[in-house]
């Protein structure tokens, strides 16, 4: 990355000397690989040749058969039978994004070809249950049946009706989710499998009519699922959340501007969050929104996206305890949100995290938090501490992934793994034999679940590793899809993530000389000196280039002090700008010098710089102090 801020001088310079960060203790390359093999024993349907869950088999074969169609695959979300569609589309969309930023990182360790593969089987069974433009089918199985019985998904005899919505039963919080995880999948194969990544985004263009076109809540069409997975905050969440990744996909901007013509009365601008997952999406579509300011994309829609950054940092320092209302841990440090599968929340909120560390990064950026500002690796270090505690690193040194250290759950709360496996005893296990014979057993699983993600501890650190204690000791999809960034980015590590230190030397550093740059229609340097004002600032081209259309301008800005006396406090106003900033601290609505410098010396500059695809933005001098 290029130096974005420097002084000239001939005295002594501050420099600031950047080191990748390591990261040590766990074996997080063992642990993603885990993650994905847990995927393996979802499945439902018929198990591919190279299955590595060897004690599974086929299952669900019929799914769909009573309503015409073949809903054959996907994934059981958690202990159960039930292929619940929101949250398998959620699982999707965060293995998607997992891949999305941080796949070169899982190729290093070679499990981006199984990750891949745990999309796919997700996906391709989406894209049976969405037969029609304006259908789609959102579960298969009922909650209350399958819930009476304790059985392996081979042995099922629970009712497997389908449940679908359309234009006379609308779910656009279903459709929604469900378009999301096809475009951001589709984003996987785009390089790989163009071909079936166009299929998928065709399915999300469609899906994302549908649900908008269509308005209401899947639950009060899909009513079985009510006691199960009750879409509390509605479907304007997963709107916007479709919208973004769908842009994220198409680079069609008419799914950015639905971002910007309805951030606030969907609530994207609205909604300060403290929680993330397969429910509320809030959180999600103001980083994606943040990150699309941060590149420059907002365009007219700078202003509402702003709004939506601002409630994407209330997020992530409430993460830190640094925010006006903070997330409650556990006297260990944990995250916590609620009783049952508290750890859903943990692997949510610390993907975002790590994300959002990594776009602060990329941008030059720090994180505004009301006790000030905060530097991007402190996010990636809270990341890093929910992931040490999940795997082992709490007060009772239980690792909460099963198969993962010495000390994990033996008594998970999953019919597949608490029964011996169809391959050992092929004899039927009925309905409620399950319950007598292996439910209520005290030992461990005949079958170990390895890289499931259990619920985890309470509010004080307790766990109980029993069988009946579904709060604590049951898995699910969704606790381990946004497990597998976070894991590979602290596995892989990355490029842009580095440890800064200051240091002084005793060289000048010449002004490098500006890039050759020669754009059809260049925009021409601006000059700005008040006859009052000691400061003057100069902005020139330095570099420009073409995407998709577009011609970006990377502008190098110079503020010089001309007086005879050292600049203080300064605040600079900029507006007109439609694109990422470095080099400056921005505070409210001005910019200051970075934190490191205090002050500008007498006939001393500094440089900032910024990319967007216009002419330079009006950069002007609020208030300063001469000393």
């Amino acid at each position: 990355m290029e130096k974005l801020t420097r002084l000239f001088s001939m005295a002594p310079l501050l420099l600031i000397l950047c080191l990748p960060l390591a990261f040590g203790g766990h074996d997080y390359n063992q642990a993603l690989s885990k993650s994905i093999l847990f995927f393996e024993a979802q499945r439902s349907g018929y198990l591919p040749r190279d299955q590595r869950v060897l004690w599974r088999a086929n299952s669900g074969l019929n799914d769909g058969k009573a309503s015409g169609l073949d809903l054959v695959g996907g994934y059981y979300d958690a202990g159960d039978n039930v292929k619940f569609g929101l949250p398998m589309a959620f699982t999707i969309t965060m293995m998607s994004w997992s891949i999305v930023e941080y796949g070169k990182q899982m190729a290093a360790n070679g499990e981006l070809g199984h990750a891949m593969a745990a999309v796919k089987w997700g996906t391709d069974y989406l894209i049976k249950a969405h037969p029609e433009p304006y259908v789609l089918y959102g579960e298969v199985g009922d909650g209350n049946s399958d819930h009476y019985c304790w059985q392996r998904p081979e042995d099922m005899t629970t009712d497997r009706h389908a449940y679908k919505i359309d234009p006379s039963n609308p779910g656009s919080d279903l459709a929604g989710e469900t378009a999301a995880a096809m475009a951001a999948a589709s984003v996987v194969f785009r390089r790989s499998y163009p071909a079936y990544s166009s299929e998928l985004l065709h399915h999300a263009f469609q899906l994302f009519e549908f649900a908008d076109k269509y308005r209401g809540k899947y639950d009060s069409s899909i009513t079985v699922a009510q006691k199960y997975y009750r879409s509390v905050s509605g479907y304007n969440d997963e709107l916007l959340w479709a919208a973004a990744w769908l842009y994220q996909a198409s680079n069609n901007d008419y799914y950015l501007n639905y971002l910007g013509k309805n951030g606030d009365s969907m609530g994207g601008t609205g909604w300060a969050m403290t929680e993330f997952g397969w429910d509320v999406k809030y959180a999600g579509v103001q980083t994606l929104v943040a990150k699309f300011l941060m590149q420059g994309k907002a365009g007219l829609h700078a202003p509402v996206f702003e709004r939506y950054h601002q409630k994407a940092e209330h997020f992530m320092c409430a993460l830190i305890g640094k925010g006006s209302r903070n997330v409650q841990k556990t006297p260990g440090g944990l995250i916590f949100r609620q009783r049952w599968n508290n750890m859903q929340f943990v692997t949510s909120a610390s993907f975002l995290a790590t994300v959002y560390s990594d776009y602060l990064t990329s941008s030059g950026g720090t994180l505004r938090c009301d006790a000030g500002n905060v530097a991007p690796s402190q996010l990636l270090s809270f990341a890093k501490s929910q992931v040490d505690y999940l795997l082992g690193d709490n007060p009772r040194a239980t690792s909460y992934m099963v198969g993962y250290g010495n000390n994990f759950p033996q008594q998970v709360h999953h019919r597949g793994s608490s029964i011996v496996s169809i391959k050992v005893h092929p004899q039927f296990i009925a309905c409620r034999q399950g319950y007598a014979a292996w439910y209520s057993r005290k030992t461990s699983d005949p079958n170990v679940l390895t890289g499931a993600v259990v619920g985890g501890p309470d509010a004080y650190d307790n766990f109980a590793d029993e069988r009946d204690n579904y709060e604590q000791t049951e898995p699910a999809t969704y606790n381990n899809a946004p497990l597998l960034g976070i894991l590979a980015r602290l596995g892989g590590g990355h490029a842009v993530t580095t440890s800064c230190f200051l240091v002084y030397t005793a060289l000048a550093i010449p002004a490098p000389k500006p890039v050759s740059a020669k754009p059809r229609t260049e925009p021409k340097a601006k000059s700005t000196l008040a006859s009052s004002s000691p400061v003057s600032i100069q902005q020139k081209v330095t570099k420009s280039w073409n995407e998709k259309g577009r011609t970006y301008y990377r502008y190098s800005t110079m503020v010089t002090n001309k007086s005879s006396k050292t600049l203080k406090d300064l605040k600079l106003s900029i507006s007109k700008l439609y694109g990422p900033l470095w080099g400056l601290t921005k505070s409210g609505i001005s910019y200051g010098l970075p934190t490191h410098i205090n002050s500008l010396p007498a006939g001393k500059s500094i440089e900032f710089v910024y990319i967007h695809a216009a002419s330079p933005a009006d950069v002007s001098v609020s208030s300063y102090n001469l000393a």
